[in-house]
């Protein structure tokens, strides 16, 4: 999945981005609330990690712009403010969840899991399709009997994939959810992780649609 990490201390900025390298989390990093909302009219992501204390605008600013142009991306807040008024403004404005810092990484990741795993409409940390199981918190696949724990990239393509059973999904779109900003991407990427994850289980777990992009069946 790709986020958007919307945070203006260098530390707590280059620190997540980081950790979360290799998790399957791909961080998009922007330290202002006005380069965060040109990235959201450009790119798509699964979450946005929103500080409130940011050098040109105020993080719930920047959530109520995105709630007005009817953006729907969820939201999870990160900052140092744990009042009640603060967490209740940020809710009432759209936000899904917050995380009062000092926070553990652990933690955030669960979280982040679990609210993507909310907005595609899932209760549990399982995802299920057809014969198709992930397990987010485990980072295992299961298909006709057979697990394995895959690697984050060959993870992250499957999740995005069975987020939208039965939807046909483009390189450019698998693309954006695996790559975040600065990364290069080989022109043959996302058909190296599908052969990587057939050949670990077989052909038909993703269906490939000629010259349109690859679906899993509902």
């Amino acid at each position: 999945m790709r986020a958007l990490l919307v945070e203006d201390d260098p530390l707590i900025g280059r620190s997540l981005t980081r950790v979360f390298d290799g998790t399957g989390i791909t961080i998009d990093w922007t330290q202002t609330g006005t380069d965060a909302l040109e990235a959201l009219g450009t790119t798509p992501y699964s979450i946005v990690l929103l500080d409130l204390g940011l050098p040109d605008k105020e993080g719930l600013d920047v959530l109520k712009d995105m709630r007005r142009r009817k953006d729907g991306t969820p939201v999870l807040i990160v900052t140092a403010h744990d009042d009640v008024e603060t967490r209740v403004a940020g809710l009432d404005l759209g936000a899904d969840d917050f995380v009062v810092k000092p926070f553990d990484v652990d933690e955030l990741a669960a979280r982040i899991r679990a609210i993507v795993r909310r907005h595609a409409g899932h209760a549990t940390s399982r995802i299920r399709s057809s014969e198709i199981e992930l397990d987010l918190a485990a980072h295992q696949v299961t298909y006709k009997g057979t697990t394995h724990c895959l690697p984050a990239r060959e993870f992250a393509l499957l999740q995005a994939l069975l987020e939208r059973p039965g939807a046909i999904l483009s390189r450019k779109q698998l693309e954006d959810s695996l790559y975040g900003w600065g990364e290069e991407v080989e022109s043959n990427a996302v058909d190296v992780l599908i052969h990587y994850i057939r050949r670990k289980f077989d052909n038909d777990i993703i269906r490939n649609i000629r010259g349109v992009g690859w679906m899993v069946l509902k």
